[in-house]
């Protein structure tokens, strides 16, 4: 702890940190699933294994090894793999028992068809078929061995479980909170609409501001260039280029400075633009205005779509008999859109990792008058 290192443009941050110089994007989505990267600048906390997606970053360790973020998760596994489910410890008292019993019968059986003028041969035969049968043994590995198969089977997918009481405790489950990105949702930003200001020409918006973007290795700059590649745009290498950490890019396209990004970015911007970037926002999508010549040409849209099995597997709970709650930490409006598209019956907006504890805590109570929900 307390050593500096630097943090290149696509490279994984090596532990968990504190930035010290330097703006950037990092991608958290293997921690947390969000797929907007979060932007970052001298005194923000950084966690090992995220990946810096623009900006070069100089970090210093606050965190290492077993105290980092991912190795906790790590130990989480590890200590439901080595943990006794209740019925796991019933069987173990059980086995206590059992298994002398089951060898006192087997050596009856061996002494009683040696008494009763049995062949040797015979008598080991059957005491042998007694501990073969009622197989002592499988009583004590059974739930273990399932233990262990069903968490690693669990990490293999995504799935962290807490133990073995967790697996045998679903039987009772009717509820279920989902996140939201990369869960529901994709977890990777679409390029989803092009609003193109009046007197301009789509095509000629999606090949210059494709094209800037696609200098950038900022996810949402790659979601606008591969868009406008699906689109048809024909993009080409900027002349020159300038990515300012957290704003947008500026490049030169054909002799002119096209620039792409936030609003800060731009003096001013046309009304019925504006209209159409406060009603995508509304939705809880992002908008990236792009402009040259001094002006703004247009507006990109991009957000996280659902993923296509998303419903199907919200009604497949709902024939469970289960209530399906999601929690999120993005802002209200993405996350009922999103929600009334796949019909989860509640929806938590804009809570941190703690907040989403508590939601769990207060379903398990089963608090009617639940505060936190808002209605699909």
């Amino acid at each position: 702890m307390g050593d500096r290192f630097v943090v290149r443009p696509g490279e994984k941050i090596a532990t968990d940190g504190r930035v010290v110089d330097g703006a950037s994007a990092v991608d958290v989505s293997m921690l947390t699933g969000e797929p907007v990267p979060v932007e970052v600048a001298p005194g923000d906390e950084v966690f090992g294994a995220t990946v810096n997606t623009s900006g070069r970053l100089v970090v210093e360790a606050t965190k290492v090894g077993s105290e980092t973020a991912l190795a906790q998760i790590t130990r989480l596994v590890e200590q439901a793999q080595g943990s006794k489910a209740p019925v796991q410890r019933l069987a173990d008292r059980v086995s206590a028992v059992f298994v002398p019993a089951v060898v006192v019968v087997a050596l009856g059986t061996l002494a009683g068809w040696l008494l009763l003028g049995g062949e040797a041969d015979d008598a080991f035969t059957a005491a042998v078929a007694v501990l073969i049968i009622a197989c002592p043994c499988a009583l004590g590995l059974a739930t273990p061995t399932a233990i262990m198969v069903g968490t690693g089977r669990g990490a293999q997918l995504g799935i962290v479980i807490k133990g073995g009481e967790v697996l045998e405790a679903t039987r009772r489950v009717d509820a279920v909170v989902l996140d939201k990105t990369g869960t529901v949702t994709e977890g990777r930003m679409r390029l989803v609409d092009v609003v193109p200001t009046d007197g301009t020409d789509p095509g000629e918006l999606l090949r210059l501001a494709g094209s800037a973007e696609d200098a950038s290795e900022h996810p949402i700059a790659r979601a606008v260039a591969a868009g406008a590649r699906d689109r048809g745009a024909e993009l080409v290498a900027p002349e020159a280029f300038e990515s300012r950490a957290g704003l947008g890019v500026h490049a030169t396209i054909d002799g002119r400075r096209v620039v792409v990004g936030r609003r800060d970015l731009f003096d001013g911007v046309p009304e019925a633009l504006e209209r159409a970037a406060v009603a995508a926002e509304a939705e809880g999508r992002t908008v990236v205005l792009a402009g040259w010549d001094g002006s703004v040409r247009g507006a990109f849209v991009v957000a996280d779509t659902v993923k296509p099995t998303s419903k199907e597997a919200v009604e497949a709970l709902h024939g469970l008999g289960l209530e399906v709650v999601m929690a999120t930490g993005d802002q209200a409006a993405a996350a009922r859109s999103v929600a009334g598209e796949v019909g989860v019956d509640r929806v938590v907006a804009g809570v941190l990792p703690g907040g989403k504890v508590d939601v769990v805590a207060g379903l398990q109570e089963g608090a009617g008058g639940w505060r936190w929900s808002v209605t699909a």
